[in-house]
């Protein structure tokens, strides 16, 4: 199996430890979430330095979402990220594991509900995802109980944007929005090891809210002109948005996609 190097971005990260390998993707999703796509990089003999930008906090209706799953029966849920799906999952086991039918926008946040599944009682049913894994399109395919009316909960992050509930609207879904969670920048970032993934070919981001930090830690830098791998084209537009000049995506969002990604922009700049 191909050697790498894990390099958290800490204050215990040491000059050591970053001279023993050389990193070519700078990993960036919050604390311990980075784990699969280091795996999948390391097959192609491919080191990353770890810098996570964003955390997750509660977002305003969190507490509400126990109660809310206890007190009404909704014919969908949508869950469109494996953080959302964490909250979820917890507040499910708090209201009693109701009896709920689930859709996904795609391989990677149905993977949270794997393990419940698999227990011979569950009550928990992962019953669609869209033909490609993106907010949109899920929501003009989540399929409706013919003419009678059609219940949707949005368990969401606060900074999503309204596309799914607007497309669910428009279909004739009736859906209740709640904004379990939230992201933010994290509160530390070593400089030292900031320093060193300034240099380093590719950063691989997985949320707008992660292409913003990344633009305000180096808004006050030289130019810099290395390149995005985003795990999708939400993620991509942000980084164009916000002047990313060198931004790739996946057409198929997911971690195969994203991988694909980082390797055909190491490629582009003769780093792999």
């Amino acid at each position: 199996m191909a050697q790498f190097s894990r390099i958290q971005a800490s204050s215990d990260a040491t000059s050591a430890s970053a001279s023993n390998s050389n990193p070519k993707v700078v990993v960036t999703r919050e604390r311990g979430k980075n784990g699969k796509l280091i795996k999948a990089l390391a097959k192609h003999r491919i080191d990353c330095l770890e810098l996570p930008l964003i955390q997750h906090a509660q977002g305003p209706d969190t507490d509400r979402l126990s109660s809310v799953l206890k007190d009404t029966i909704f014919d969908w849920i949508i869950i469109t990220s494996p953080e959302a799906g964490s909250v979820f999952l917890e507040a499910w086991k708090e209201a009693g594991t109701p009896n709920v039918r689930i859709g996904v926008v795609g391989a990677g946040t149905a993977s949270i509900f794997e393990e419940v599944i698999q227990s011979s009682k569950c009550s928990l049913d992962v019953a669609f995802s869209p033909s490609k894994a993106t907010g949109k399109i899920l929501a003009s395919e989540l399929p409706k109980n013919g003419n009678k009316k059609c219940t949707v909960l949005y368990p969401a992050s606060a900074k999503a944007s309204n596309e799914i509930e607007e497309g669910l609207s428009n279909r004739g879904f009736e859906v209740v929005r709640l904004n379990t969670y939230t992201t933010e920048p994290v509160h530390h970032v070593d400089q030292t090891v900031l320093k060193q993934a300034l240099s380093i070919p590719v950063v691989a981001v997985a949320s707008p809210s992660a292409v913003r930090s990344w633009v305000n830690l180096i808004s006050d830098t030289e130019q810099w002109s290395n390149s995005v791998a985003c795990i999708g084209e939400t993620t991509a537009s942000a980084a164009k948005r916000l002047g990313l000049k060198n931004a790739y995506y996946p057409t198929h969002p997911g971690l195969e996609g994203w991988v694909d990604s980082i390797l055909e922009a190491l490629r582009e700049h003769g780093h792999f």
